[in-house]
């Protein structure tokens, strides 16, 4: 059976477990992560002001998929730039912007509850983002170049960071469906004991996920930072990982000695929807 573009991806998305066994690749009191940005600069600057409000030691990693609706050469350029001053992953949007594979369109790796025509509409928007970064002037090829993932340590304890799960860019092991399952949820645990991490922070299926597991390990998925995360809302999330607890998260789990939290980013929603329209 072929390949349908959109609902499956390179073998080069893969990475085995162990990948997260390596020494930390940055060391941080607090740690802010964001999957999704999706190109919407005006939550970039919401998440550049609260990071920038934190004090002590502290790291920012974009986790994936910072680029996605900012299809116009220069709004490109400018989130490009901006993103990579900091830490950044790649996801399956700037890999298929970069070095696009044949027959992965968007690299979703849709699953079987996302309909055909938002597979149809991810491929097309792809197709048109990856023209406006070819005429942005930025360095695709150092897009390209990217990590998939990497370790932070927070207060000494070890934080996985991929945009999808431990196996896969663009793996669903950590969605809100897959771990609603009793099955799901004990592989993920399984996953997280072999990855050697206490906390696992993904991205990808822009729905977001905070769940606990035995030994004081925990999934974070922050959903989307670019994009509103719940019904009647219209702010992204981001996570936040640190020594201290935040005054206002969303929602929040303790593993030893570090604080998971989820955090709101209110962007301005009606200047990126106008600008959305444009």
């Amino acid at each position: 059976m072929d390949k349908i573009p959109g609902r499956s991806c390179p073998l080069s998305y893969r990475y085995a477990a162990d990948a997260f066994h390596g020494a930390a690749a940055l060391a941080a009191d607090t740690l802010w992560i964001a999957g999704g940005l999706y190109g919407n600069r005006y939550a970039l600057l919401s998440l550049l002001e609260a990071f920038g409000a934190e004090p002590g030691a502290k790291a920012l990693v974009f986790n994936g998929d910072f680029h996605w609706f900012d299809a116009e050469p220069g709004e490109f350029e400018r989130v490009d730039e901006t993103v990579r001053g900091f830490h950044a992953l790649r996801g399956n949007v700037e890999t298929e912007i970069a070095a696009p594979a044949d027959g992965a369109g968007c690299g979703c790796a849709y699953p079987e509850w996302v309909g055909d025509a938002t597979v149809g509409h991810s491929n097309a928007i792809i197709g048109r983002l990856r023209a406006a970064a070819l005429r942005s002037g930025r360095d695709l090829e150092a897009l390209a170049r990217l990590p998939m993932h990497l370790v932070a340590e927070v207060g000494g304890e070890r934080v996985g960071i991929a945009h999808g799960d431990t196996e896969s860019l663009a793996g669903l092991n950590f969605s809100q469906e897959v771990l609603a399952t009793p099955q799901g949820a004990a592989a993920a645990e399984r996953a997280l004991v072999r990855s050697g991490v206490k906390v696992f922070a993904s991205s990808h299926t822009c729905l977001p996920v905070l769940k606990g597991f035995p030994g004081g390990r925990a999934v974070i998925n922050n959903g989307s930072a670019g994009m509103p995360n719940f019904r009647g809302e219209r702010y992204g999330i981001a996570t936040r990982i640190s020594t201290r607890p935040a005054r206002n998260p969303l929602y929040a789990i303790r593993c030893g000695g570090i604080h998971v939290e989820a955090m709101a980013l209110a962007y301005d929603a009606a200047a990126w929807e106008k600008r959305f329209v444009e």
